[in-house]
């Protein structure tokens, strides 16, 4: 008797046509989806593609949803029932908070509207309604639909679908929020209020790298490099309730970056190491800094992000400053390397945004700002001095 395939199993061979007298090579994979309960008999999935790797792909996402139960012929498929499979199968290189967001939306926003409809059955003005019927920021927006298309295009590349009707839609303009960096005033009036306190290098560090207040709680000692004068951020701190066997996650746009800051910056972690070898030396038994963080709590534990905003914000009180957020000394930094004049494509770099025109769009209304003020000092020079 021959042996039955088991639920989720799948086989891949190499396939040749004669067409017109031409030879043509490509790939099918067959995949047992389940029995039918009338007759028994095994139901099997093919896919077909130009090479072995497509076709494998393919046919592991369909086990993958045989085997987590999840799996549904796709011709009978909702949207709500895809959105479920594509969340628990395709979000695994995702950090976790994203999955967390991304999941959100398809509960909250996406399943709602459109989860009973079915896949196949989902055209572009549905996605259309669905946007503009959407009572949140244009943030918001632009963020579900990004989940719902994600979704759909993984489905297109699957042949679950012919094309993805979210392709085209109309999204709502997305207004950039107003930069508030620190003057100077502001930056001296902060450093003073800081001198002497818990967070006193760390606030040094962010006004002067311009790093992201995650990236400098998960920097560790081997990621500075004191002969070169290099910090590398290739991680950045998790917050709690996201961390798995460590920690750090990766950087924001996945890519580590190594910059070169001041001197007087690698000057400030050198006292901070001096700092961290004090406590470990009160704190004694009880020091605990297995991760070797740069920026670590009284007895060597990572600096959570929550507890370091608030000491910030004491800082601020202190300094007698409002309106400000740890995320404006970023933004701080970028304006003055501007003022400094560091070309946008290293400020982008030091930075780690994506591409040098995202840093223009954020920053360059300052550079065409700086340049007027320039020119009207030397307009006042010119009547004032050369009374001209």
């Amino acid at each position: 008797m021959a042996k039955r395939a088991a639920q989720g199993a799948g086989t891949i061979r190499k396939k040749t046509v004669i067409r017109k007298g031409k030879e043509y090579i490509y790939w099918e994979a067959r995949i047992t989806t389940g029995r039918d309960p009338g007759t028994g008999k095994q139901v099997q999935r093919s896919f077909t593609g130009k090479t072995q790797k497509e076709v494998r792909e393919k046919m592991q996402a369909a086990a993958v949803a045989v085997n987590t139960g999840s799996y549904v012929t796709p011709q009978k498929m909702t949207v709500g029932q895809w959105m479920d499979a594509w969340a628990a199968g395709y979000l695994g290189s995702a950090k976790p908070a994203t999955v967390t967001i991304y999941k959100n939306n398809i509960k909250n926003h996406i399943k709602p509207a459109l989860g009973a409809v079915g896949l196949s059955d989902l055209h572009p003005h549905m996605v259309q309604t669905f946007i503009n019927g959407l009572e949140l920021s244009p943030a918001s927006v632009r963020l579900a639909y990004k989940v719902l298309h994600m979704a759909l295009e993984k489905a297109v590349k699957l042949e679950y679908i012919p094309k993805n009707p979210a392709a085209g839609s109309e999204l709502p303009k997305l207004e950039q929020k107003e930069i508030h960096p620190l003057d100077d005033q502001q930056v001296a009036e902060l450093l003073n209020a800081a001198k002497g306190g818990d967070i006193e290098y760390l606030i040094i560090a962010a006004l002067f790298t311009g790093c992201r207040l995650s990236e400098l709680l998960g920097l560790t000692w081997e990621a500075v490099d004191f002969k070169q004068g290099t910090i590398t951020i290739n991680k950045q701190l998790a917050r709690p309730e996201h961390r798995g066997a460590t920690p750090f996650i990766s950087p924001k746009n996945g890519k580590p970056r190594t910059i070169s800051p001041a001197t007087s910056v690698m000057a400030t972690l050198k006292r901070q190491q001096r700092r961290q070898i004090e406590q470990q030396l009160k704190a004694g038994p009880l020091w605990d800094n297995l991760y070797r963080v740069v920026f670590s709590t009284e007895i060597g534990e990572p600096l959570d992000q929550w507890k370091a905003e608030k000491e910030f914000s004491a800082v601020l009180e202190a300094a007698g400053l409002t309106g400000i957020r740890f995320h404006d000394l970023r933004h701080s930094y970028a304006v003055n390397a501007i003022r400094a004049g560091d070309d946008i494509k290293t400020i982008q770099g030091n930075l780690g945004h994506a591409s040098a025109a995202f840093t223009l769009d954020r920053y360059g209304h300052f550079t065409e700002r700086m340049k007027q003020d320039s020119a009207a000092r030397m307009e006042g020079f010119m009547k004032n001095v050369l009374n001209l």
